[in-house]
């Protein structure tokens, strides 16, 4: 049974929607402060419409252009969620300006990165935490060998019983 386009989704659908794990939505929650679910009892997530569109923006930005998360929290500061929605629903594109504003993004989070200041968690006093962007960089890697392996398991599969030497 298909939902109306403007039914609420659940953090599975828009997961299974975005081809991405439910983690990296509830870690882009703490990144992204536009993102901003309906929580019903037990914590429950409900995605609005305008949210899917947001989170295929930044999806987008991310993924699709290799901007980091600070320079996707650097667009949407400047240009607003409406722009990053409607980037989402394939209206907008990121102009050369912007993709300057990228470079320049990435710079400065090269000198930030340089200087080791690191975010100290308060559970964690002693060892010092990665840098958001270098978290993301490493997550989006694990979840391209999941993918990987996903794949590999699924051509075994197809394959037929494994022949004993």
């Amino acid at each position: 049974m298909d939902k109306s386009p403007d039914a609420f989704r659940t953090i599975s659908e828009v997961a299974e929607d975005l081809d991405l794990p439910q983690h990296v939505l509830r870690f882009w929650e703490t990144r992204f402060k536009q993102i901003k679910p309906l929580k019903r009892g037990g914590g429950r997530r409900y995605y609005r419409p305008d949210d899917v569109d947001l989170l295929k923006g930044i999806r987008q930005l991310l993924y699709g252009e290799g901007y980091t998360i600070r320079g996707v929290q650097r667009i949407l500061k400047e240009e607003g969620a409406r722009f990053v929605q409607a980037l989402g629903r394939g209206e907008e594109s990121v102009s050369a300006p912007r993709q300057e504003a990228k470079e320049e993004a990435a710079i400065g989070e090269m000198d930030d990165f340089s200087d080791s200041s690191y975010d100290e968690s308060p559970h964690v006093s002693s060892q010092p935490v990665l840098p958001a962007d270098s978290l993301q960089r490493l997550q989006s890697a694990l979840d391209e060998l999941i993918e990987c392996d996903r794949v590999l398991r699924s051509l075994k599969d197809l394959s037929g019983p494994a022949v004993s030497e």
